[in-house]
């Protein structure tokens, strides 16, 4: 089995501020590297991974990116691309975009579900994220179940730039809560120019019953909406550690998915991540 985790963590503290991670006891001050992160993968397939921003104060982005970009270079990291955190409200996005080119910069995030629901409302803001498409570089979004119509609308308004769904779409497992989430993600999906990667939900789940059953009816709701050329895999570590590790959720997935044909099975753990994300260009 070949797996690409499309959403990997690295957390260097002595590098960069984490306010976002103050207040979790189980990520607050500690070092999660590459070298912890091929030690938490072992047992699951991952044969390379996409690094993910980790939301550093805005001043720091830049240098965030280019730290990953130059582990990247080595291949003994496996990092095969580097997704980049970007500010599309700012007016001098273009001037940041310059600062983070690199052969391994592969996309963009901003996280929505910490900011104002009008915030990717704003014409400065789709204008930046729709440029990204003729720059050949993705965008991520992170959102709650509730701000789906509003995501929904940002990539209409975008027709021409590749989006990735984080998490499914920020449903709240822990309640066990379907509705408006399961309307809300199969309207956005029919959007051609969205993925969705099926990630981050167990870290979402009550820690107590963060199990197979739990988690089904999310995965499996996701893949009905999408399908199989059009889902991503991501571990979400270390954030997932808040309930489970990285391989208990590579386990509760391959249980799952345990009866998917092989070629599907193939399209979500690598085939549409080095397509999604152009990392054949790499």
């Amino acid at each position: 089995m070949s797996r690409i985790d499309t959403h990997q963590h690295l957390i260097y503290p002595e590098r960069f501020m984490y306010a976002w991670a103050a207040d979790t006891p189980a990520l607050a001050g500690r070092a999660f590297t590459v070298e912890d992160y091929q030690k938490a993968a072992e047992g699951c397939g991952i044969t390379g991974s996409l690094f993910m921003e980790v939301d550093v104060k805005p001043e720091h982005a830049s240098t965030e990116a280019a730290f990953i970009c130059k582990l990247a270079e080595d291949p003994a990291n496996r990092i095969l691309g580097v997704i980049a955190s970007g500010r599309p409200e700012n007016p001098r996005f273009a001037e940041h975009l310059e600062t983070l080119l690199h052969p391994r910069l592969v996309g963009l995030r901003r996280i929505l579900h910490t900011q104002p629901d009008e915030l990717s409302r704003s014409t400065t803001f789709r204008e930046n994220v729709g440029s990204l498409g003729g720059l050949g570089l993705t965008f991520d979004i992170c959102a709650l179940a509730r701000q789906l119509p509003i995501v929904t609308e940002l990539i209409d308004a975008c027709p021409d730039t590749q989006f990735i769904l984080d998490h499914c779409g920020g449903p709240d497992v822990a309640a066990g809560q379907l509705d408006p989430w399961c309307p809300d993600l199969r309207e956005l999906s029919l959007r051609p120019n969205v993925v969705c990667k099926i990630s981050g939900i167990i870290a979402n789940a009550d820690p107590a019953n963060a199990t197979t059953a739990a988690l089904r009816p999310f995965i499996e709701h996701t893949i009905e909406c999408f399908g199989w050329d059009r889902l991503v895999f991501g571990g979400d570590w270390p954030v997932c550690n808040l309930t489970a590790s990285l391989r208990a959720w590579n386990e509760i997935l391959d249980e799952i998915l345990a009866s998917v044909d092989p070629t599907d099975r193939a399209k979500l753990d690598h085939l549409n991540a080095r397509r999604v994300y152009r990392l054949t260009a790499l």
